[in-house]
């Protein structure tokens, strides 16, 4: 059964309040660990608070049935398709502008089928007030999966987006392909010329790019994954005619993966059949697969570079790669719509969108499954079954590429005007900037983006620019988060949030600006859901402080495993 879509749950909050059965406590009077909670979910058998506050859950579809610290068998499981704990909105839970700590032990999968998803959310849409933790995904970002395990702590209370042109990496006319990869962002090019290669470059600073190679001298590296733990790229031979561009004289043909090795050196993983581009990839139970663009089909690498045929999705051509709940998702270019992977060379039919024949790209987004499409320039939302809803049209936009979610939010790039937009609703989309200004061109495009360094990137088509855009204040851990079990914690000070990873420093962001950031809603705080997607792991031992933990504190917290 469709479990019901996160954002209904972000509402104002219902009237009830359960009794603790741990009499109050006057957190003035406490030391230590327990000196200042709001609250403390032990997520062992129940949603009940633990600090004497009042602020119980009310659990659903969470199963208490899994393994924790010290052989516990009674831990919180999230199943990562609407399991929620919802604590109902009270004066202590509105942080305001107070300092406050966010201290959790998580558990995900090595092998994932889902997004991993929010941690802890307490953030309203309506107003962009708030605050979100989880472990972000960025899978089916039109050609890339450019975030994967990445955690993220933001706060923001409306501030208007904050932008910025971190330049042309080489001689770029399109930015193909993003991905963060230990500590870095990375992105693909297309470049243009007989004697011009795609190349990956790596981001240092704006307007700076270091020159990572060109891997087999294609003149795009359409696609990026990390896999394994180490940072995969697909190249293709790009037809820039279906840009309403001139096609590159170089046309050496891509079709094959390679891996990074450092410096400029590239290792091949082995070439998908007989096609000439690698135009998407995407990691699926543990396994990782590609497609070709101007060719029908998926593969699945086996071995070191053996690509093994997983059939034709609606005997189309493919444009994007996804997982969710649990399947491997591809979208469609002729008669469009989505398709689901059953296995062996079979895929199931998930419907089309209506007047639409291209569908770009895949996010999960308030716990539902979003895609963007072409002509109309609308995005979607997965009802289940073969049936979709309509978001709206973005604009007077043709075409929606780009989507990620960043600090609660759903952005989108768009074409022919290479513009980036907010979804605010249904049928309700904010325009915020042109990225690309380039005259005299049929098209624009904001084709994909990443999240790193706190920040929302994108890059353009045919500027071959990267922009980046803060709202709020951000920090990310932008190195994949380790299967297993693990210590969180995420933290305000004034202007400056941290994030800690089994008691060490993992990632910061200061502006003094951001103390003034009033987080105050009303909506109410949900355990293991939020903005991005409902939680695919275990959670336990969540506390909330009113005040900020000293680094020795916080490795107290962490150093019971």
């Amino acid at each position: 059964m469709r479990h019901a879509p996160i954002l209904s749950l972000i509402a104002p909050a219902f009237a009830l309040c359960l009794l603790s059965e741990v009499p109050p406590v006057s957190a003035d009077t406490l030391t230590g660990p327990d000196a200042g909670l709001l609250g403390h979910w032990r997520l062992a058998g129940d949603g009940k608070d633990n600090s004497g506050n009042g602020n119980d859950g009310i659990a659903k579809g969470v199963a208490f049935d899994a393994s924790g610290p010290g052989g516990q068998t009674n831990v919180a499981r999230f199943d990562g398709r609407g399991a929620v704990i919802t604590v109902p909105d009270g004066p202590g839970l509105r942080l305001g502008t107070d300092d406050f700590t966010v201290s959790v032990w998580l558990q995900t999968q090595e092998s994932l089928d889902d997004v991993v998803g929010d941690i802890l959310g307490k953030f309203d849409p309506a107003t962009r007030r708030g605050l979100n933790l989880c472990v972000k995904h960025h899978a089916g970002m039109t050609s890339s999966a450019s975030n994967y395990r990445n955690v993220e702590f933001g706060l923001d209370a409306g501030t208007e987006p904050e932008w910025a042109d971190c330049g042309r990496p080489g001689e770029a006319v399109f930015i193909c392909s993003m991905a963060v990869h230990e500590g870095s962002l990375y992105v693909g090019t297309y470049e243009f010329g007989a004697d011009r290669g795609g190349r990956v470059y790596r981001y240092d600073a704006d307007g700076q790019w270091v020159d990572c190679g060109s891997p087999d001298g294609a003149n795009s590296v359409m696609s990026m994954a990390v896999y394994d733990g180490r940072l995969m790229v697909g190249t293709a031979c790009y037809r820039a005619k279906g840009s309403a561009l001139e096609n590159s004289p170089n046309a050496t043909p891509g079709g094959h993966v390679y891996e990074y090795a450092g410096g400029s050196q590239w290792q091949d993983r082995g070439r998908l059949a007989d096609a000439n581009d690698v135009y998407g990839m995407a990691v699926y139970k543990g396994e990782l697969y590609a497609i070709p663009m101007y060719s029908p089909g998926v593969f699945r690498l086996e071995g070191q570079d053996t690509w093994v045929p997983c059939g034709v999705p609606g005997e189309q051509r493919s444009m994007s790669l996804a997982v969710w709940n649990g399947d491997l998702y591809v979208t469609g270019n002729g008669s469009a719509g989505v398709l689901r992977y059953l296995g062996g060379s079979d895929w199931g039919h998930c419907g089309n969108q209506e007047r639409e024949n291209q569908v770009y790209a895949l996010a999960a987004y308030g716990g539902d499954l979003h895609v963007g499409s072409w002509p109309s320039g609308k995005a979607w939302r997965y009802a289940g079954g073969k049936d979709w809803v309509d978001c709206g049209r973005l604009g007077e936009e043709k075409e929606v590429m780009a989507m990620g979610v960043y600090n609660g939010k759903l952005y989108c790039g768009t074409l022919p005007l290479g513009q980036v937009y907010r979804y605010e609703a249904d049928g309700d989309w904010t325009m915020l900037r042109q990225i690309d200004t380039t005259p005299e061109v049929l098209y624009r495009r904001v084709w994909t983006m990443a999240q790193y360094d706190g920040q929302l990137f994108a890059g353009t088509l045919p500027s071959g620019h990267v922009w980046r855009m803060r709202t709020g204040q951000v920090a990310t851990m932008d190195r994949e988060l380790p299967a297993g079990r693990h210590h969180l914690a995420a933290l305000r000070e004034g202007g400056q949030v941290r994030l800690y990873l089994d008691g060490r420093l993992a990632a910061e962001a200061g502006d003094p600006a951001a103390a003034a950031l009033d987080l105050t809603s009303a909506v109410p705080l949900t355990i293991g859901a939020g903005m991005h997607d409902t939680f695919c792991g275990c959670l336990h031992d969540l506390r909330l402080y009113g005040r900020e933990l000293t680094e020795e504190q916080i490795g107290e917290l962490a150093g019971g495993r």
